[in-house]
């Protein structure tokens, strides 16, 4: 199939993208069952599985299941029981196909996802009687209002019968997950939306998925002689400019920064999984999570199998184009991986991540979601979009972490996730300590300087460790370098901040070290520290736009400092100059005197503040190239 992708043809690392075949048969597959295809008892006006066509009317049979023991043979199987409707196809049929589930050693786990409406008592008891440990997820979007998109084909909300659905479970002692889709009709309610959901005392997880729809310009059509009121409702939502239920990539991170500072907030935390919060927070924290618009296990570990014998890849990708082989037709699990490779959309897909390759994010994202970002390419000529949502949420999370009691800060615009390694310091709280301390002991400093102007314990040019000065040491002039010395001071003598880490930038010429850009890093003491340095930061940047010599761009990073002692993570703030875009490292060195010099005095005149500059002055767009 044509791509219009623009970004070149790379390898990609395995922690972006890792094929199945290699993956030991120790990591699960995702296989999401359209147990009725398309066949739905509402008819929700974004319903994206009808916009695929997909064949209603048939449902998954047992003998279907148990061939997908046989393809994949040892490897673990997650299923998922999606539609249209699942439990439209029975009770008796249901029942059967649950018993095939539990008699299969390698499917570990089965997730049912309804719309509530037709859950009742009798359905409860028989997920007890034939897979007790069915998780239950139930769609819906934040309180009524949000649910507006929910309709049936007589047009009614079916807002009512999910509520019924989530008071059952509570009665019968039973938790579930909510898929919410965030449209038009939660935006500007995070909060009220987050606190909806955590009432029901069932829910466990709520998952924030968006509506990225603009591209949708046509309704779907009707094949009866009769259009239902639902269809009439769903033409009118829809136009040229794209579907009335669309948000934007910017409006779903703003939505889910303010659902997540709601969620830290008033502890829903301790009871319910948010995500794409806990996802991030996760990958922020270095470890690993199953959901897989963060982590390498893409599409090339979740499939789809729909009645009609079908077989193919994710079911957010677009069908036919996902169709792998038939199911009747895959004998093994290489049969499988040989579809994958020949299949263009995948490949496509996979080409998508080369430009992750250099992103500064990336060990955090993941690559995001393939589906959405190749619909944006498809439509729009690039996935910028995407992938800019994709660090916001990245960076507001940051911020969230490090002050979750000021969540304002979480939608600053310049204070960026950068990943710093190695960024350790032997023990920053007993630093920390003595900063404030005057008559806290202090050993005299090891400080040699290079005949590049590196001051460190070895003396020599490059990332060499330094002792821990601070200005109550005697030493502490001597131990910072002398470009950089005049914002340190500011710094720790005008706004009274712990600095912990500074460099003046050097070319390191005549050597094979890559030059090195000037920095100064914050060791905030307190969260409520951390945010008024962020915004302080923030105000200081915004005042140098377009006072810094062309080649040289002013930053702030988020990042973490680990204690060598414990491996407890700080929240830091790093200031640097860099290289703007396009600028060789001669041109900064040549003006970087200078830059330091307005920096500088920016700085001395930048006042303590409560919030950050982004709102009065907004970034430039060259600030968010990655």
């Amino acid at each position: 199939m044509p791509s219009t992708l623009t970004t070149p043809t790379t390898t990609i690392g395995a922690d972006v993208w890792r094929p199945l075949e290699d993956t030991d048969h120790t990591a699960a597959v995702s296989v999401v069952l359209k147990l009725r295809g398309e066949t739905c008892d509402v008819d929700c006006l974004y319903c994206f599985e009808k916009r695929k066509l997909a064949p209603g009317g048939a449902q998954i049979t047992v003998k279907q299941i148990r061939r997908l023991g046989q393809i994949f043979g040892e490897r673990p199987l997650a299923i998922e029981l999606h539609g249209g409707e699942p439990l439209t196809v029975g009770k008796d049929a249901m029942a059967a196909l649950l018993d095939e589930l539990a008699a299969q050693p390698t499917v570990h786990r089965v997730h049912l996802q309804t719309n509530g409406v037709r859950l009742d008592g009798e359905w409860l008891d028989l997920f007890d009687a034939h897979y007790p440990g069915l998780h239950i997820g139930i769609s819906m979007d934040g309180d009524e209002q949000g649910n507006s998109w929910r309709i049936g084909y007589d047009g009614a909300a079916i807002y009512p019968h999910i509520v019924n659905a989530l008071h059952l479970l509570a009665e019968r002692g039973r938790t579930c997950g909510i898929v919410t889709v965030v449209t038009p009709a939660v935006l500007g309610r995070a909060a009220e939306v987050i606190d909806h959901i955590a009432a029901f005392d069932a829910v466990r997880a709520v998952h924030f998925l968006p509506a990225f729809d603009t591209t949708v310009t046509k309704p779907l059509t009707t094949s009866g002689r009769r259009t239902s009121p639902s269809r009439r409702l769903q033409a009118r939502a829809v136009g040229a400019e794209g579907a009335s239920w669309a948000i934007t990539p910017v409006q779903y991170a703003e939505f889910v920064l303010d659902a997540a500072a709601r969620w830290i907030g008033a502890g829903h935390f301790r009871r319910i999984k948010l995500d794409p919060a806990v996802a991030t927070i996760r990958r922020l924290g270095g470890l690993d999570t199953a959901h897989c618009h963060f982590a390498a296990h893409k599409c090339s570990h979740v499939f789809t199998a729909y009645p009609d014998g079908r077989f193919g890849s994710c079911d957010e990708l677009p069908w036919p184009q996902a169709h792998l082989l038939p199911l009747a037709a895959a004998r093994s699990e290489r049969d499988v991986t040989e579809a994958q490779h020949a299949n263009p959309l995948l490949t496509a897909g996979r080409e998508l991540m080369t430009k992750c390759v250099s992103c500064p994010y990336r060990a955090v994202c993941g690559g995001g979601c393939t589906a959405t970002r190749w619909r944006m390419a498809q439509a729009t000529g690039s996935d910028d979009a995407y992938c800019d949502h994709r660090g916001r949420l990245i960076d507001g999370m940051a911020h969230l972490l490090a002050a979750p009691d000021h969540p304002a800060g979480a939608h600053c615009l310049r204070a960026h996730w950068r990943p710093l390694a190695p960024n350790v310091m032997d023990d920053p709280d007993t630093f920390l300590a003595r900063w404030d301390d005057p008559a806290a002991p202090r050993s005299p400093a090891r400080l040699r300087a290079s005949d590049h102007g590196n001051i460190n314990a070895a003396g020599l040019p490059g990332e060499h460790a330094a002792d821990d000065l601070d200005p109550h040491h005697p030493q502490w002039r001597k131990g910072i370098e002398d470009r950089v010395w005049p914002l340190v001071d500011t710094i720790t003598r005008s706004w009274k901040a712990v600095t912990y880490d500074s460099c003046q930038g050097h070319a390191h010429t005549g050597t094979s070290l890559p030059p090195s850009a000037f920095r100064v890093g914050l060791l905030p003491r307190t969260r409520t520290e951390y945010a008024a340095l962020a915004a302080r930061l923030c105000h200081t940047l915004a005042a140098t736009d377009g006072y810094l010599p062309g080649a040289i761009t002013a930053h702030v990073a988020r990042t973490d400092l680990t204690n060598a002692r414990t491996g407890r993570r700080h929240p830091v703030l790093n200031l640097s100059l860099t290289p703007a875009p396009g600028s060789p490292w001669a041109d900064y060195f040549t003006g970087l005197d200078q830059a330091v010099r307005t920096l500088t005095h920016v700085a001395r005149h930048t006042p303590a503040v409560t919030g950050c500059a982004c709102a009065l002055r907004p970034p430039r767009p060259t600030r968010e190239a990655r």
